[in-house]
């Protein structure tokens, strides 16, 4: 059955277990390049407005660390220290853009995914250590396409670069003359430039990279005819098992309302086609109750069930076919018809006391 399945060509979209059960397995329609870009670009605004601060607190780390370096002393008890020191200070300089990178890149996943832990990705598998299927994952249409984004993403940044540089080369010498401040400024601005510039490249190369992404999880996750039907069986049950269970119920709930044709008041018929039996227990009941009915084979069953246990029989093709057609099993009749079995009740009860009698 797998080899049969495996060859019929999958043309039916994925079901929603099937979808369920490949997100639990980490299959799902994420872009790495949008991480990448997400990054890229919230460093790029943070440095934007934290360069000066940032530029500031170094400077004054270093300050203090060439002021105090002439006048503390370095020995084996108190270097620890001034290490410990040094990394605090590092640290307060350099843990806002860790933050940021490490927001960037989690809101653009659950941006993507959602709210996701799978541990299939990194559960160990004999097949991922296997030298054939590894050489075969190599050289697969996925690692084609991975290589070519790779290329074509350096090849653009490179161009970007190139053009960004050649619009700003008559201004490099002219550099010889200005101070070292400004050297600076003009090499932060040219490299804002390039990096916005490829991040905004590189933010639609992302677009369409998540949106192949969708495009293939979507190919992948695809059905045969077959498979369908195999998942519908496993969910809902197979479709003949189901048919025989309701076969049964059906043969329970028949044999139940027979059962309850001998304690009937009254069998209404239609004369031939039709026949329901209907009790009424005044100290039970609020109004009369349809216990059993049928058409035709059923029909003639209650009749003969009837006739069996003495239940009277009475021929009214009108009501017959109103119960028939309104009233379920086991429910009372409706008020528009209380008159007319009332009549029938009364004509049974007086055929009952005539033969008392």
């Amino acid at each position: 059955m797998a080899e049969e399945n495996k060859d019929q060509e999958k043309t039916e979209q994925a079901t929603p277990k099937r979808r369920e059960e490949a997100r639990e397995k980490g299959q799902v329609a994420k872009s790495r390049e949008l991480a990448s870009v997400a990054v890229l670009g919230a460093c790029l605004i943070y440095f934007y407005f934290g360069a000066p601060y940032m530029v500031s607190q170094m400077s004054n780390l270093m300050r203090s660390n060439l002021a105090k370096s002439g006048q503390l002393s370095v020995t084996i008890d108190n270097i620890h220290i001034i290490v410990l020191d040094l990394v605090y200070q590092t640290c307060l300089i350099l843990v806002p853009i860790l933050l940021v990178v490490v927001l960037s890149g989690f809101i653009v996943n659950i941006l993507q995914v959602g709210f996701l832990f799978s541990t299939e990705s990194i559960t160990p598998k004999f097949s991922k250590i296997d030298p054939l299927k590894g050489f075969q994952r190599l050289f697969s249409l996925r690692s084609l396409v991975e290589l070519a984004k790779s290329i074509l993403k350096m090849a653009i940044v490179g161009l970007v670069a190139y053009l960004t540089m050649r619009n700003e080369l008559d201004q490099i010498l002219p550099l010889m003359q200005y101070g070292v401040s400004d050297i600076v400024v003009f090499i932060s601005r040219v490299c804002f430039k390039i990096l916005y510039t490829t991040c905004l490249v590189l933010l639609i190369l992302a677009i369409f990279d998540y949106a192949y992404q969708k495009w293939e999880l979507e190919k992948n996750l695809k059905m045969s005819k077959q498979e369908v039907k195999e998942e519908n069986k496993q969910t809902e049950g197979d479709p003949l098992v189901k048919g025989r269970i309701r076969r049964l119920q059906r043969d329970i709930a028949r044999k139940r309302m027979m059962a309850q044709v001998p304690k009937a008041d009254v069998v209404i018929t239609n004369p031939t086609h039709l026949a329901v039996a209907v009790s009424y227990v005044p100290e039970k009941m609020n109004a009369p109750v349809v216990v059993a009915k049928g058409a035709d084979f059923l029909a003639e069953k209650i009749k003969e069930i009837a006739k069996k246990h003495d239940v009277p029989i009475v021929e009214n093709k009108a009501v017959a076919q109103v119960l028939y057609r309104m009233v379920e099993v086991e429910h009372a009749i409706p008020e528009t018809l209380y008159k007319a079995i009332a009549e029938i009740l009364v004509y049974v009860y007086s055929l009952k006391q005539k033969r008392i009698y």
